[in-house]
């Protein structure tokens, strides 16, 4: 039996830095939205995350979403207190598209890919906070597992 190698994997993870001044900038951009990723035709989303490493400073109002619609990207993660975090203790899976029931943080068994596309489709970290220009500290990982099924294919 063939042994699968790491260049062989049809998915990938992608991790995305922001700080607080990334968060400045993405407040100031239309829709208050930056892109921090694609799923490629044929791909879906396994997993996504949200991290704080760094503690924030000067704002209580930091709220990310991600997900693909722009104007409410929460498929992924929806509505996150991200300036209440606990260092270090990620947040997965809040999404729209993720949870079982509106509410309801059930995981049903195994993997079941989320918002499974037949064409490439951005993904989107929209970020709210009314206080954004005081903050002065605070920085977070968000990622997720992309998969790619057609990736071999030529």
């Amino acid at each position: 039996m063939s042994q699968i190698l790491n260049n062989e994997r049809v998915s990938k993870d992608w991790v995305i830095r922001v700080t607080s001044e990334d968060l400045k900038a993405i407040v100031a951009a239309p829709n208050s939205v930056r892109q921090i990723g694609t799923i490629p035709a044929g791909g879906g989303v396994e997993w996504c995350y949200v991290v704080q490493s760094v503690a924030e400073a000067g704002s209580t109002t930091v709220v990310f979403n991600v997900g693909t619609t722009v104007g409410d990207p929460d498929e992924y993660i929806d509505a996150l207190d991200a300036d209440a975090m606990t260092l270090n203790l990620p947040v997965f899976n809040t999404g729209d598209a993720m949870l079982q029931a509106a509410g309801n943080s059930t995981i049903l068994t195994g993997l079941r890919p989320a918002t499974l596309t037949a064409t490439a489709l951005p993904v989107y970290l929209k970020v709210t906070d009314a206080n954004v220009a005081n903050l002065t500290a605070g920085e977070w990982m968000v990622g997720m597992r992309i998969m790619d099924t057609l990736k071999f294919i030529p």
